[in-house]
């Protein structure tokens, strides 16, 4: 009889763990993204992208890994790409270098990590999720970010690595435009009122377990000066997750998601006034940061596993995966199907 029983409670607790949904959901950055902007083949390129970070970190959660190893595996593919701003795909700072910032967190603890301005380590995601496994830190910086990143035996390159022409282009625009203005520091203002200040990529994932994880990962800011840091690494304004309300990653304007506190409000909003994600995303995205000139938007996840993505800017590379829908989209105008 107690050999029935322990069976009985392992099959109905296994029953119990594959009822509960598994997703995903992904953004490769808000912006002025239009039609007009990207040829056929680009836009068929950064939805091939988007398509594999998606079926990689959702093969991930079928496997029975936790979400964390799902949003690592999704983001990694992102930072492997150079259509994004994020790994490979970094912006220039207005030196010509590469300085980049990334962030997780664990919904089920709270526990999280970030690591900002690192030179040398390829997938920032990894030193990120390091931070938080392997040290009693939540954020580490520069020198000491990439030197704990190589202790931890993370793949170091040099940081011509992250060159691209694309990003190089959209510096010597700024570059030019501020030179015309007969500037010798950043062109501050001018950065912040163009669209180069966009560009991030993120995953919020759910678990056969209910637990949420949520990161983010960027090249930064085009032309940034000064060692300037945005919020992809600020656990609160571009990362936020807690499994009893949401998980957020964010990306856009990183000085309001910071001033603002975002991802941590959004879920606030859900855990203490029992809102939706979905109302709550739109209050501070489309309300509150739009009011203030905050461009940009956020993915996210409930504990349900239903996957939102708000945003308030011409466009956002994002998708999503559940057990029942695979969505990719670039324009504002693509819609989830009813």
């Amino acid at each position: 009889m107690k050999l029935l029983s322990s069976f009985l409670m392992t099959f109905m607790a296994c029953a119990v763990m594959a009822d509960k949904p598994i997703a995903i959901v992904i953004h490769g950055g808000a912006g002025t993204i239009e039609r007009s902007q990207l040829s056929a083949e680009k836009e068929a390129a950064i939805k091939k992208d988007l398509n594999q970070a998606l079926n990689t970190g959702y093969a991930a959660l079928e496997a029975g890994q936790d979400a964390m190893e799902a949003v690592v595996a999704a983001i990694m593919i992102l930072e492997n790409s150079e259509n994004f701003n994020a790994g490979k795909g970094a912006v220039y700072t207005r030196e010509k270098g590469h300085e980049l910032d990334a962030s997780i967190m664990r919904g089920s603890d709270l526990q999280a990590g970030a690591v900002a301005g690192v030179k040398y380590t390829k997938n920032p995601i990894l030193a990120a999720r390091a931070v938080m496994l392997h040290s009693p830190h939540v954020m580490l910086a520069g020198a000491g970010a990439d030197a704990f990143s190589k202790a931890r035996g993370l793949d170091q390159v040099e940081n011509s690595y992250f060159d691209t022409e694309a990003r190089f282009e959209a510096w010597k625009k700024v570059d030019e435009k501020t030179r015309q203005k007969g500037r010798k520091e950043a062109a501050v203002s001018d950065v912040l009122d163009h669209e180069f200040k966009f560009g991030t990529v993120g995953a919020v994932a759910i678990d056969r377990q209910g637990h949420i994880v949520a990161g983010t990962s960027t090249g930064g800011m085009t032309y940034k000066a000064w060692g300037r840091i945005g919020d992809s690494p600020v656990i609160g304004a571009g990362t936020y997750a807690d499994d009893r309300s949401c998980g957020i990653s964010a990306t856009g304007h990183g000085e309001y998601f910071i001033r603002y506190a975002v991802a941590h409000d959004i879920c606030a909003r859900v855990l203490y006034q029992g809102k939706s994600l979905a109302q709550a995303a739109d209050e501070v995205i489309n309300q509150t940061l739009k009011s203030v000139g905050g461009d940009g938007g956020i993915i996210g996840m409930d504990p349900q596993g239903r996957p939102v993505m708000m945003f308030n800017t011409a466009g956002m590379y994002r998708g999503f995966k559940t057990s029942d829908e695979t969505y990719v989209a670039i324009y504002g105008d693509e819609k989830v199907a009813d």
